[in-house]
C-alpha cells in the first residue's frame, strides 16, 4: 500500500505563518490538548491517590485505608483526605498525627460537619504544628 502524499494540501493554512507564529500556534494547540488533563487532575481524585497523600503525611497504610474509606463513605473524597484530616486537627486543636489517628480509629466522624467549617488560618496552622510539642 502506498501512502498518498498530501503534505502540501494539509500545510496550506500554515504556509504563510512565520516561525514565531508557528511556535505560538503550537503552544496554543498544546494548551488546548493539555487543559482538560489539568482540569481532571484538579477536580478528580481516587481512593488510591488519597491514600498516597496520607502516606506522604506520615500515616501508616492501615490508617490511610481506614481514613480514606470513611472519607469516601461520607462523600468527601473530592475535598481530599488530607484536607479532612487538616480540618479535623484545626477543629480539635491537635496535631495532624493525632487527628489522623483518631479518625483512623473511627473517632470524631460525628463531629466532622463542624470540623469542615473550621477556617484554615496561619494561626490555626501554627497551633496544630506545635500541638503536643511536636512538629508535623
Amino acid at each position: 500500500m502506498q501512502r498518498i502524499d498530501d503534505f502540501e494540501i494539509r500545510r496550506k493554512h500554515l504556509a504563510s505563518l512565520t516561525e514565531e507564529e508557528l511556535e505560538k500556534r503550537f503552544w496554543e494547540l498544546t494548551e488546548k490538548i493539555v487543559d482538560p488533563l489539568i482540569d481532571l487532575a484538579y477536580n478528580h481524585t481516587s481512593p488510591s491517590i488519597e491514600r498516597s497523600v496520607l502516606l506522604r503525611m506520615g500515616f501508616d497504610s492501615l490508617a490511610c485505608k481506614a481514613i480514606v474509606d470513611k472519607v469516601s463513605e461520607k462523600g468527601l473524597l473530592g475535598k481530599g483526605a488530607g484536607h479532612v484530616v487538616l480540618k479535623y486537627a484545626i477543629y480539635r486543636q491537635i496535631s495532624l498525627k493525632e487527628a489522623g489517628e483518631e479518625l483512623a480509629r473511627g473517632e470524631g466522624w460525628d463531629r466532622l460537619d463542624e470540623a469542615m467549617a473550621a477556617d484554615i488560618t496561619e494561626e490555626a496552622i501554627r497551633a496544630i504544628t506545635t500541638a503536643g510539642g511536636e512538629a508535623i
